[in-house]
Parts: structure tokens; C-alpha cells; sequence
């Protein structure tokens, strides 16, 4: 079968995004024709005209719909493509130069229905999102998932990177409403339609995450509201370390506490954990700030996701509350 490419890219009032990602576009090295699908989310700020000065030299269609939420505007742009098989971005990623390269010649040789690639930090990117980045990527805070190919038994790809063919799409139907979470939710319900889905390390993309301590905190709490959720959707895919986060809360608090009022060697285990984040960052970013700023990170996504997931699983899973009606703001209409 021969592949033709579609970029699925919604977008919501970033038309600076749009603008250094359609520059990324035009540096691959590439000759396999693909199209690149803009879906404007109901924007106010558009990127229409940042599209059409790219359309000389890149072959982009553009869209404008009312607010739905990216992954009903990820749907309507995979009816709206020509291709055959689609690739999601986000609209905050620059790719490499060979991202379609590396991705079609894994395909030709090894075909999936369903892939995921890494992300990882362009030299470009801000302390802050190098150390979120390291934060959400790292073996010893997430396991490595977003970014080691070890670390992945059955890969549940995420949609600012992810290839999915027309065929997953018309089984699936696509996205579902939940914001964030749609994602997880589509993986699970492409592996339960008997696709196989693949993780491909060197198709990672840079992924800048606008991104700031206050919206971090919020992206990760979101996260950690939605995992019951989808648990509770997809009770086969439930694992224990979902609850890794809430018990380094404990385990904090815990340390802390024995540490004050018992003995300052309770501290220990908590300081040789930093220690060892610090160091592994530093060694991968070549920054003291960058670690330092990881050490922080990590404490912010623990206890945003972990104090969440906590709070979800008791009023989704034990009292067993309509997720619609508890958390309305994680849901489009």
C-alpha cells in the first residue's frame, strides 16, 4: 500500500507556534509528498495568514471551525485530509529535519496502524522548559515513557506525536471529548480493536510546551483528574504505578515530618532521591540552573498529579460519580 501523509495540527489563537512549526516544514529534508492539515480551533487570533505564507513551498490546507476542543478538531481534520495516514502533532513542537523520513522508512519495513514518537528539548528552549521537559521525560520520575524505548511494554502513543492510518480512524471514530486524557483514551481503544501500535525513538519531535510553573501545575493536576477516569473506562489498563505520584506525596510529607519531630536521618532517603534527580539532569542538560529547576519541577508534578489522582479516584472510583457531572471542565460539549 502506498502511504500518503496528512499533519493533523489543531490550533488555538498560537499563530507563533503555527509560524515555527510551518518553518520546521519547509527545513525537512525530505521528498515524500505529505500534506499539512491547520485546523483553527475557533481561534480570535489566527494563523491563516501565517499558512498562506508558507503555501508556496508547502502543501497546506486550512480550516476554520468553532471551538470543539482539540481532539474533535484532530477528528475534523482526519475526514478533511487527502491522505491515507495521519500524523498528529501539537501545535507547540518543532520537528527535525528527517522526522518524515525516519517515520516512512519504519513504515515501509515494519508497518503499524499506529505509532508514537518521543519528544525531547531543542537547544533553543528556555531553562524552564528544558527542566519540565527533563521532568517529563526522565526514567526516574515517569519511567521514561515519553522518551526510552526500554521503558515501554505496549506503547500507548500521545497525540503531539502520533501516526495513526485512515483505516484506525474509521474503527475508532477518532477522539472522544474528554480534554486532556483523549489521547490514553484513543490508545486503549485502538489496541482493544486489534491494531498494534509501535514506538519509533528516532521520530521524536521538540516540544516546547508554552509553558510557565502556574500552567504546568494545571496541566499535570488535569492529568491526574483524568487517570481514574480512564482506568475507569479502561479497567484492563489500570496499573499500580498510577499511583506512584500520590505516594511520593506521603512520602514527602511522611520524611518531613519524621524528620522535624523524630530524627533528621528520616530525611535521608528523600535528599538521596533529589540528589540523584539533580545529578542525572545535570549530566543530561549540561546546566546547574536547568537541574535545579528539574529538583522543583519534579515536586510540582508529583504533588499537581498525585494530590489530583488521589482526589478523582475517591469520588470516580469508590463513590461512583458521574466523571461529567463531578469534573464538567474536563469534558467538550
Amino acid at each position: 500500500m502506498q502511504l500518503v501523509y496528512s499533519f493533523i495540527i489543531p490550533v488555538y489563537n498560537r499563530p507563533d507556534e503555527v509560524e515555527e512549526l510551518l518553518y520546521s516544514f519547509s527545513k525537512m529534508e525530505t521528498t515524500i509528498p505529505s500534506e499539512i492539515v491547520i485546523i483553527e480551533d475557533g481561534s480570535t487570533i489566527l494563523c491563516e495568514a501565517v499558512c498562506k505564507r508558507f503555501a508556496k513551498e508547502l502543501n497546506i490546507s486550512y480550516y476554520f471551525k468553532e471551538n470543539s476542543g482539540p481532539g474533535d478538531s484532530r477528528n475534523y481534520g482526519m475526514r478533511k485530509a487527502k491522505g491515507n495516514y495521519f500524523i498528529i502533532l501539537d501545535s507547540d513542537c518543532i520537528l527535525p529535519t528527517h522526522y518524515l523520513d525516519t517515520v516512512d522508512s519504519f513504515l515501509q519495513e515494519n508497518y503499524v496502524d499506529c505509532y508514537g514518537g518521543a519528544d525531547a528539548a531543542h537547544a533553543s528552549f528556555t531553562s524552564l522548559q528544558k527542566a519540565i521537559n527533563y521532568t517529563m521525560t526522565s526514567f526516574f520520575t515517569t519511567g521514561g515513557i515519553r522518551g526510552s524505548k526500554k521503558s515501554v511494554s505496549k506503547f500507548e502513543p500521545r497525540s503531539f506525536n502520533m501516526g495513526i492510518s485512515k483505516k484506525v480512524f474509521e474503527v475508532t471514530g477518532g477522539y472522544s471529548k474528554i480534554h486532556p486524557g483523549e489521547d490514553p483514551d484513543l490508545s486503549h481503544r485502538i489496541l482493544k480493536s486489534g491494531f498494534n501500535t509501535s514506538f519509533l525513538p528516532d521520530a521524536y519531535v521538540y516540544h516546547k510546551r508554552r509553558i510557565s510553573w502556574d500552567k504546568f501545575y494545571q496541566q499535570v493536576r488535569k492529568f491526574g483528574l483524568v487517570r481514574p477516569i480512564l482506568s475507569s473506562w479502561h479497567p484492563e489498563a489500570a496499573k499500580i504505578t498510577f499511583w506512584l505520584p500520590t505516594l511520593f506525596v506521603l512520602f514527602v510529607l511522611s520524611s518531613l515530618f519524621m524528620g522535624l519531630v523524630v530524627n533528621m536521618v528520616f530525611l535521608l532517603p528523600l535528599l538521596a532521591y533529589l540528589c540523584l534527580l539533580f545529578t542525572d539532569s545535570l549530566l543530561k542538560n549540561k546546566s546547574v540552573k536547568v537541574a535545579v529547576l528539574s529538583v522543583a519541577a519534579v515536586f510540582v508534578q508529583f504533588f499537581g498529579y498525585g494530590v489530583a489522582f488521589f482526589k478523582s479516584t475517591y469520588f470516580i472510583r469508590f463513590l461512583g460519580r458521574d466523571p461529567k457531572k463531578q469534573f464538567p471542565f474536563l469534558f467538550f460539549k
